[in-house]
């Protein structure tokens, strides 16, 4: 706690003006004239590598957050729960930087509703005034790297030109210097802050860092930090390479060749003398607000710096189904008015969206379990699993150009877009019935589903609660049910449209799991819980 010079009250930093403002007396003052004493007992460090915080500890999940004030907010930002946080004084290590929160909260706020506005699928709760209210300002640890590039370069080039028959492929050894750095590379620090929504926050502009003072935190919150930084430094390394060797490509001596990094010296990062010279612990700004629903939590988080919002979106299921029924019923409307389906041809479609299904939940059901085991959040699993870091790591590095699309997008926009593709398309193609109903077709879209069916069934005991069980099976019945009903071709029209109505009910149920799935993929457990004190039955 700072107190105001003037007055005695306390002092809050003030977002507008960067500076420490009394809400008593309206004083301003500069934070660094707060800040601790040099310590005799250390020397060239400037200031003491420990500060006083108190700890508020959640009892309900376990998740921690520091302050430098005496009161804690009435609930824990984790995991949502209105509860009584349990507080102990500690000493915490110090950063080297910090970037100061630029965005005030109503900047959030108002970043986060113009987001709002197009997610006409999501929960009314998160688009509730009092949950908006409810977003704080909590600083996350990061590692900063220092990476220089320095040295001969020696990389693999190729030409290849064609000569009569024939492709001739000239290889050159391309050979110059470099001399390049990247400082300020950031990885979150915390296994409670989930690295693909970091990852979407960035960039942070790292020339806004200043070096660490407590009283910038005062009046926000502040994240642990339990993440080593050896655990992001080789995906560091990588990326400095491919930055690095893009920009060399573009260099006039070597434009017109194909350069191979795999075949460039002794390895790719090697190939430009790539070393991380020093790390920095640095806190950055996040508003953060989350929504929690059993044992599932969203967040929605805005860059503090630049005001991004990166947010978890489950879909609320009778909004969803709302809308395809709203969709539906003039699309059917208007093919209605072009197109004649027989009952058999019907059935075929059916049948085909209820394949669609089964496949979407498929992929779905397979993310689920990438997602449970934690390889997509190596900080988590550095903490929890170390023996699956490596593995995590590897994966990772391997596609170190993520993707940069944000949290909770899903595969619900896929399947509307299944939807209408197959029922548009399959009314185009009517006109071939004859051929699309014919028994191969059949037998070659029941071979789909089992193999579809058994890929699912292998992953869903992984999953929570089994979901996706019910709608793979249901699907592989109406698909067998239409085979049947194709091989004996029976005279009546009520058979083959009783048989869509079954189909279109496996269809809705399986639509019904594909949301489910979607909510387990855009929300997630919460990472307290794999920490002493945290309790997974509350």
């Amino acid at each position: 706690m700072f107190q105001c010079p003037g007055c005695g009250g306390d002092l809050k930093f003030d977002i507008p003006s960067q500076q420490l403002g009394c809400e008593y007396c309206g004083g301003k003052y500069d934070p660094y004239a707060f800040e601790s004493k040099k310590s005799d007992g250390i020397e060239g460090k400037g200031f003491e590598d420990d500060y006083e915080v108190t700890i508020f500890t959640c009892p309900q999940c376990g998740g921690e957050i520091l302050s430098t004030d005496n009161a804690a907010a009435g609930f824990c930002s984790f995991c949502g729960a209105s509860t009584i946080l349990y507080s102990r004084i500690s000493k915490e290590h110090r950063p080297n930087y910090i970037i100061p929160f630029k965005k005030t909260k109503e900047d959030c706020k108002q970043a986060y509703a113009d987001l709002m506005k197009k997610a006409i699928f999501a929960p009314n709760e998160l688009k509730d005034s009092k949950n908006i209210d409810s977003f704080r300002g909590i600083y996350m640890p990061y590692w900063a790297f220092y990476i220089t590039q320095k040295g001969p370069l020696r990389l693999h080039g190729t030409k290849s030109h064609r000569s009569g028959d024939y492709i001739i492929t000239d290889h050159y050894n391309l050979e110059g210097n470099i001399d390049a750095y990247y400082k300020g590379m950031s990885y979150d620090a915390s296994s409670s802050f989930s690295d693909n929504i970091s990852e979407c926050l960035a960039p942070y502009d790292v020339k806004g860092m200043k070096a660490f003072t407590p009283a910038f935190l005062s009046g926000f919150y502040a994240d642990t930090a339990d993440v080593a930084s050896i655990v992001y430094q080789s995906e560091a390394e990588q990326t400095a390479f491919t930055e690095s060797m893009e920009q060399v490509k573009k260099v006039p001596a070597f434009s017109g060749y194909t350069i191979d990094p795999a075949q460039s010296g002794n390895g790719s990062i090697n190939s430009m003398n790539t070393r991380t010279e020093e790390v920095d612990q640095a806190m950055f700004p996040v508003w953060f607000m989350s929504y929690r629903n059993n044992d599932r939590v969203a967040y929605a988080t805005v860059n503090g710096q630049t005001g991004k919002v990166v947010c978890d979106l489950p879909v609320d299921i009778k909004k969803y189904l709302l809308g395809s029924l709203i969709l539906a019923v003039p699309l059917f409307v208007i093919l209605n008015l072009f197109f004649t389906v027989v009952p058999s041809t019907l059935m075929l479609i059916c049948a085909v969206l209820a394949l669609a299904c089964a496949l979407i939940s498929t992929i779905e059901i397979s993310a689920i379990v990438k997602k449970e085991a934690g390889f997509d959040d190596r900080g988590l699993l550095s903490v929890t699993d170390p023996q699956k870091l490596e593995q995590a790591k590897q994966k990772k590095v391997s596609s170190v150009k993520a993707k940069k699309a944000s949290v909770g997008k899903g595969i619900v926009p896929i399947v509307v877009i299944v939807y209408a593709a197959a029922v548009i398309g399959f009314s185009f193609l009517s006109v071939l019935s004859d051929f699309l109903t014919a028994n191969l077709f059949w037998i070659v879209l029941l071979a789909a589903g089992i193999v579809i069916a058994v890929i699912g069934f292998k992953n869903i005991e992984k999953v929570p609660k089994r979901r996706g069980m019910t709608g793979l099976i249901l699907c592989l019945v109406v698909i067998g049910l239409g085979a049947i009903v194709k091989l004996f071709n029976p005279a009546y029209d009520a058979v083959y449209y009783g048989v869509s109505i079954l189909s279109l009910l496996g269809v809705f149920f399986s639509l019904k799991e594909v949301i489910d799935e979607h909510n387990i993929l855009s929300t997630r457990r919460l990472p307290q819980f794999n920490k002493e004190g945290g309790d997974d039955r509350a």
